[in-house]
C-alpha cells in the first residue's frame, strides 16, 4: 500500500489560474508570454507538472522510450498512449493536455486520423492531439480539425520518421530543408493547427520563419525565437542518465538521487537495520495471547490430522 500523490503537492507552486485553453495560449502568444510545455507520460509526472504551473503537457510517444523500454518510437501503439494519457489526465487540472498521435495511427487515411484522435479525447480525456510533418499529415490535421479536435503540428527532427531524415540529427541545415520546414510549418498552420512544434532546427532559420507563423511555436532545440519550448520530463530531471540531445539542460539528477534511496534500503535490508520498531504495527497483549493459543491450537489438529 501506497500513498497516492496530490496534483499539488510540492514545497514550491507556481501561482495558481485557471485551465489553459487555446484562446489562452493564443492570448500568450500575442502577449509575449513564453510556453513552457513538457512531456509526461503517468499520474506521478503530471502531478509534478501540475504542481510546477506548466501551460502545457504532451502525452509524447517518446514514452516508448523513456517508459516502455523500446528502441525508438515506432513501436509504441494507440492502446499503450491510451493508457498513458488517461493516468496523466488524472493528474492534471490546469494544463492544456495534448496526445501523441503514434505512428501507424493516423497515416492510412483521414478516417483512421480522426477516429484515433477521437479515441484520445473520449477515452483518455485529452485536449487536443499532436501529429508529426507536412505533405499528407497536413491532410489528416484538416480533417481531425474539422472533426472537432484541435491538433498541434510538429515540423523539423520528426522521430517517428527519424530514419528518412538520416537518423536523430538537426533539421533545417540546407536552404532546400530550411524550405521544406518553413513550407510544412505554413501548411499546418493554415490546415487548423492550434500550435506547432519546431524540433531540432537552427536557431537562425527559426528566427526567419517566425514572423509567417500566427500560431504559437513551441522549441525543442530550436532556439529562443520561438513562443515557448518543451523538454522531455526524464531529460529535464536526469531520469535515465546516459547522453541526452544537445538542446536539453538537466534542471536535476533525479536517477542519482533515487539509486541511492534503493541502494539505502538494500543496505538496511541486508544488514537488518530496516524496518526498525517505528515501521511496524503493534498488538494489544491480551490478543496476542489469544493468537498464541490458537496457532497451538491449529498445530494440534493438524498433528493429529496426519498422524505426526
Amino acid at each position: 500500500m501506497s500513498t497516492r500523490p496530490r496534483a499539488d503537492d510540492g514545497a514550491e507552486r507556481a501561482p495558481r489560474r485557471g485551465k489553459v485553453t487555446l484562446p489562452e495560449l493564443a492570448r500568450m502568444k500575442a502577449a509575449g508570454e513564453p510556453i513552457a510545455m513538457v512531456t509526461a507520460y503517468d499520474y506521478p509526472s503530471a502531478c509534478v507538472a501540475e504542481a510546477a504551473g506548466v501551460d502545457i503537457v504532451l502525452v509524447g510517444d517518446s514514452a516508448a522510450m523513456t517508459v516502455l523500454g523500446y528502441d525508438s518510437t515506432v513501436p509504441v501503439s494507440m492502446t499503450e498512449m491510451l493508457v498513458l494519457a488517461a493516468a496523466c489526465r488524472r493528474g492534471l487540472r490546469t494544463p492544456l493536455l495534448v496526445g501523441d498521435l503514434p505512428f501507424g495511427s493516423y497515416e492510412r487515411s483521414d478516417e483512421q486520423a480522426v477516429e484515433n484522435a477521437h479515441r484520445f479525447v473520449k477515452e483518455a480525456g485529452c485536449d487536443a492531439v499532436k501529429l508529426e510533418r507536412g505533405g499528407t499529415s497536413v491532410d489528416r490535421a484538416r480533417a481531425i480539425v474539422r472533426s472537432g479536435v484541435p491538433v498541434m503540428g510538429h515540423v523539423g527532427l520528426t522521430p517517428q520518421t527519424a530514419s528518412q531524415l538520416g537518423g536523430f540529427k538537426a533539421q533545417g541545415r540546407t536552404a532546400a530543408s530550411a524550405a521544406r520546414i518553413a513550407e510544412d510549418a505554413l501548411a499546418l498552420q493554415e490546415a487548423g493547427c492550434f500550435a506547432i512544434v519546431f524540433e531540432a532546427i537552427p536557431a537562425a532559420v527559426t528566427e526567419l520563419i517566425m514572423p509567417a507563423m500566427e500560431v504559437p511555436v513551441i522549441g525543442i532545440g530550436a532556439g529562443p525565437a520561438t513562443d515557448g519550448q518543451v523538454l522531455v520530463f526524464h531529460d529535464l530531471l536526469g531520469v535515465l542518465g546516459g547522453r541526452t540531445p544537445k538542446f536539453v539542460k538537466p534542471y536535476a539528477n533525479v536517477r542519482e538521487q533515487m539509486v541511492a534511496g534503493v541502494a539505502a534500503y538494500v543496505r538496511e535490508v541486508r544488514t537488518r537495520a530496516f524496518p526498525g520498531p517505528e515501521h511496524t504495527y503493534g498488538i494489544d497483549p491480551e490478543e496476542l495471547t489469544a493468537v498464541r493459543q490458537r496457532l497451538a491450537e491449529l498445530r494440534e489438529e493438524r498433528r493429529q490430522r496426519v498422524g505426526v
